[in-house]
């Protein structure tokens, strides 16, 4: 395995702190210094995992501001955003009707629903009726002693 210089390591955290997969890194040092890196290495560097946990404060703070970048950066993507996908379908669904393809128009709808209903999202919550606690049933165990028919 080569020695890892602070290009190399930069290189690394950047990537990592971007949601690169440790093989996915350890491929992009070997095509672009043309080192071999074991991924379990690469690892090493994502203060995020257990294996990084006593990465030096130099490399932690730059995966921090890399990683807040790349968020905002996200952001500023529109199709990131629910409004602009709904805008989108919109425009699709309103061609599908014009052209008389109710079936396809029919699939826009339902992948409408499925956007706005927050189903391609991380976040789900659990509730019972109404918003309110899940309701639950206590259980009562009965013990026989071994023998006891009664």
């Amino acid at each position: 395995m080569a020695k890892l210089n602070d290009a190399h390591k930069q290189v690394i955290v950047q990537a990592l702190a971007c949601w690169d997969t440790p093989t996915e890194v350890s491929e992009l040092l070997r095509e672009q210094f043309g080192i071999e890196v074991p991924r379990t290495h690469v690892a090493q560097y994502d203060p995020t995992k257990v294996s990084g946990s006593r990465l030096a404060k130099k490399w932690r703070d730059l995966f921090e501001s890399t990683r807040d970048a790349f968020r905002a950066e996200a952001a500023k993507i529109p199709i990131a955003e629910q409004s602009f996908r709904l805008r989108a379908l919109s425009k699709i669904y309103e061609r599908h009707m014009q052209r008389g393809n109710v079936v396809a128009a029919a699939s826009v709808l339902e992948q409408a629903a499925k956007e706005s209903g927050g189903m391609f999202t991380n976040k789900r919550e659990l509730s019972g009726p109404n918003g309110g606690p899940i309701p639950t049933m206590p259980t009562t165990i009965q013990l026989v002693a071994p023998g006891d028919d009664g």
